[in-house]
Formats: C-alpha cells, sequence, structure tokens
C-alpha cells in the first residue's frame, strides 16, 4: 500500500506523470457528468462536516480514475491510501490498511473487481458499518470480537464493472462512468503538458497529437513526451504538425491514432479469418496476444471507430475497417467458386475466403 501526501505543486522527486497530473476539480477537462457529480458531492460533504460517500469509477483504461481519487482527497483536504486487488492477497492485510486509517481519509483501490472473496468479506462490514469482525482463536473457543473504524471513504475503480459482485457494487453510493475525451479535452490536456514542461508547441502540433491520442489522456500524454523527445533531439525542441507527424510515423502510429497492434489485430481478423466473424481466442491465439489485452485495451476504441463489431458469433470488421488499411472486400460471390474476394487498393486478389 502506497500512502500518498497532499501536494498541490509539483515536487522535485515528482515523476513527470505525476507533475502533469491535475490537482483540482476545476482544472478537469471532459467527463462533464463526473464533474458535476463530484462537484455536488464534495460540496454537500464540506458543508456538513461529513465524510463522503463511497464511489466507484468505472470505464476504460487511462481515463482519469486514479486521477479523480487524487482531486477528491485534495478537494477534501484528507489523506489517500492507494492501494489494488491484486495486491491485497489476505482478509489480514486489508484489516492492516483499514486499521491504520484516520477520519476523512480516502482508501484508493484500483482494480477493485480483483479483490479476493475472503477479502471482500472483511470490506463489507467496513463499508457499511465502519466496523471490522475479526475472529479470534479456532474451534469450539473462537470468538469474535468488532472493531469500530473511523469513518472513511472508499473510492474504488475499475475497467471491468460486470466482474464485480453485487453485493460490493451495491456498497457503494456513487458509481460513476468514463467515457472517451473529446478533440477540445484532449487538446487542453497537452497545451497544459506543454506549458508545465516548457515545450514549445504550435496549434497544428498539438491537433496532430490530440488526434492520435485515442480519446485517452494517458495515450495523449505518452505520445507528447515522445514527439517532445524526437523534437528536441531532431527539430531544435518546437512541435510543429510536421515535427508531430514525423514522431508518430516513426512510433507507427497512424492518423487515427491506430498503432501496430491494432492493425494487427485487423489484419487478422480481414486476412485470416475472411473478416469475421471470428472468436475472440482464435484472435488473440492468432497475433500472439492475451484476450484480455485485446479486449480492455485494443477493442474499445476500435469499436468506437466502427472498425469491428460484436456478434454472438463472434467479432468483424467492418467496410470502415477495410478501407482504412487500403482493402476493398468483394462480397459478391467469387466467379466458380462460391467465395468471397478480398483486393487491395488496385484491384488485386490478396486473400479468398
Amino acid at each position: 500500500m502506497d500512502e500518498r501526501p497532499l501536494s498541490l505543486q509539483p515536487q522535485p522527486g515528482d515523476s513527470l506523470d505525476a507533475a502533469l497530473r491535475i490537482k483540482r476539480l476545476s482544472e478537469l477537462r471532459g467527463q462533464e457528468n463526473v464533474r458535476n457529480n463530484l462537484d455536488i458531492l464534495i460540496a454537500a460533504a464540506r458543508q456538513r462536516e461529513e465524510t463522503l460517500d463511497h464511489i466507484l469509477l468505472y470505464g476504460p483504461p487511462g481515463l482519469g480514475k486514479t486521477t479523480i481519487a487524487h482531486i477528491v482527497a485534495n478537494e477534501m483536504d484528507v489523506n489517500l491510501k492507494v492501494t489494488s486487488g491484486p495486491a491485497i492477497e489476505r482478509a489480514g492485510d486489508l484489516a492492516a490498511i483499514l486499521t491504520n486509517l484516520r477520519r476523512g481519509d480516502i482508501l484508493f483501490i484500483d482494480e477493485i473487481h480483483r479483490l479476493g472473496r475472503a477479502v471482500e468479506e472483511i470490506l463489507y462490514p467496513a463499508m457499511e458499518d465502519f466496523a471490522l469482525d475479526i475472529v479470534i482463536g479456532k474451534g469450539p473457543s473462537a470468538r469474535s470480537i468488532r472493531l469500530k473504524l473511523p469513518r472513511f471513504t472508499v473510492v474504488g475503480a475499475t475497467t471491468r464493472l460486470a466482474l464485480m459482485t453485487a453485493p460490493l457494487r451495491a456498497r457503494f453510493g456513487v458509481v460513476l462512468r468514463f467515457d472517451f475525451y473529446d478533440l477540445d479535452a484532449i487538446q487542453h490536456i497537452i497545451r497544459r503538458a506543454a506549458e508545465l514542461t516548457q515545450t514549445p508547441i504550435t496549434p497544428e502540433g498539438v491537433e496532430a497529437i490530440a488526434r492520435r491520442a485515442r480519446g485517452t489522456p494517458r495515450v495523449a500524454l505518452r505520445l507528447f513526451r515522445r514527439v517532445r523527445d524526437y523534437a528536441q533531439v531532431r527539430a531544435g525542441g518546437a512541435i510543429t504538425a510536421p515535427v508531430a507527424a514525423e514522431a508518430l510515423q516513426l512510433l507507427a502510429v497512424d492518423e487515427l491514432g491506430l498503432d501496430t497492434l491494432d492493425r494487427t489485430i485487423l489484419e487478422a481478423i480481414i486476412v485470416k479469418f475472411g473478416g469475421g466473424p471470428v472468436g475472440l481466442e482464435t484472435i488473440a491465439a492468432s497475433v500472439s496476444e492475451e484476450s484480455g489485452t485485446i479486449m480492455d485495451v485494443v477493442e474499445p476504441y476500435l469499436l468506437q471507430l466502427g472498425f469491428i463489431e460484436r456478434t454472438p458469433r463472434g467479432r468483424m470488421a467492418t467496410p470502415r475497417a477495410y478501407e482504412h488499411l487500403g482493402l476493398l472486400y468483394n462480397r459478391a460471390p467469387a466467379a466458380d467458386s462460391g467465395q468471397s474476394s478480398l483486393f487491395d487498393g488496385n484491384g488485386d486478389d490478396v486473400f479468398a475466403s
């Protein structure tokens, strides 16, 4: 577990990610529903001098769930303690964390859907009654005692809401969903990063990076750092649209933000399996990638672009995916074969399903 001290200013030992992380709710761009709900929740709790209700944040990775936990702690002026579901292996681990909390503290549990069942059983009374039930002894002489805990707030984050048990979900008073950011919000994030790092950047350079950021702040900042490195070494330090395009081409990130893995998966569906439908596990095996990575990291953006669709029989590539890869799909049966053909942009047959 990690206890994070509160500081609104970047510290000398901070990583670049920590320095670029926003500290106040007013600085948040995008996620209007999340911002508006938290604004009311925090204002009401401060006026009544109460602790916040438990908050559950869910959505694709990289959209700012961890950042929101830091913002909530800063706005409430309380301590933030950070852990994750896989890190809490035994009920005793969670009990040790809970007994060290003070009134108003925020316990942030990332990947909360990966908590073990025994750990969840300890968390239920802690969240609902602010009490910790401990069994002392074994067999007939065993007895249970209840320790009172100070009122605290659990902020849980998950990318897989469906994997959380119903009793655990029910104990969160606030459930907020994160969506992908629009282009304006991503541009604001990149401009802010450039200001904090004192990197010269043109509006066209900002837009070139933002359009490839997949609507995800984590991706936007990662691309910004790589373009910043390229500009420093090859272009005198300033980021312009041509410089950004050259740097991102070097990273194999195309104009829509698709990287090598995205294109490999699309090509597997189209070339190896005739456009689908094909099962997720089959795709994963064909590209030597984990199915969880494909489902959680790759698929959401491809679905957002309309490049693939999920059907009861499996994943299928859409005409937009063929067009983006420069391939034309002839849906009519091929002559004398009863097969459909796949052509490249020049009309040459490259695959027959």
